[in-house]
């Protein structure tokens, strides 16, 4: 295994960008499937709705920057639900097996859920 960690091989990307021979495991981590995107150039490995934010977070959000922290604090708390709690375990298995890329349809991902949970993924790693 050498000195690389599992969470260094945990990233996330857009869903939009074409799949790289180094994303390993491909997830989409949002709840609805990207406008536009056929399944074949997706090319995942699954599909992990439960990780995704509410529809009603989501909404509240709206990706205004001055919302994130609240944001990521609701988040964290949709992500010790059950089904969410499950989601993040087989995620958790995924990374440790190799790499793993999470992907969104999100433009901006340092301020979408996919930092929160690519943070919430390492400190469980």
């Amino acid at each position: 295994m050498g000195d690389m960690s599992a969470g260094d091989a945990l990233r996330a990307r857009r869903v939009y960008e074409p799949p790289e021979s180094a994303d390993g495991a491909r997830v989409l981590v949002d709840r609805l499937w990207p406008r536009g995107l056929s399944k074949a150039d997706a090319q995942l490995t699954e599909w992990c709705k439960d990780v995704a934010p509410s529809s009603e977070l989501r909404r509240w959000y709206g990706h205004e920057g001055e919302r994130f922290e609240g944001f990521a604090e609701r988040y964290r708390e949709e992500l010790s639900r059950e089904a969410a709690r499950r989601a993040l375990e087989r995620l958790r298995g995924l990374a440790e097996e190799g790499p793993l890329t999470l992907l969104t349809a999100t433009k901006e991902l340092s301020a979408s859920h996919v930092a929160v949970l690519t943070e919430v993924l390492r400190e469980g790693l």
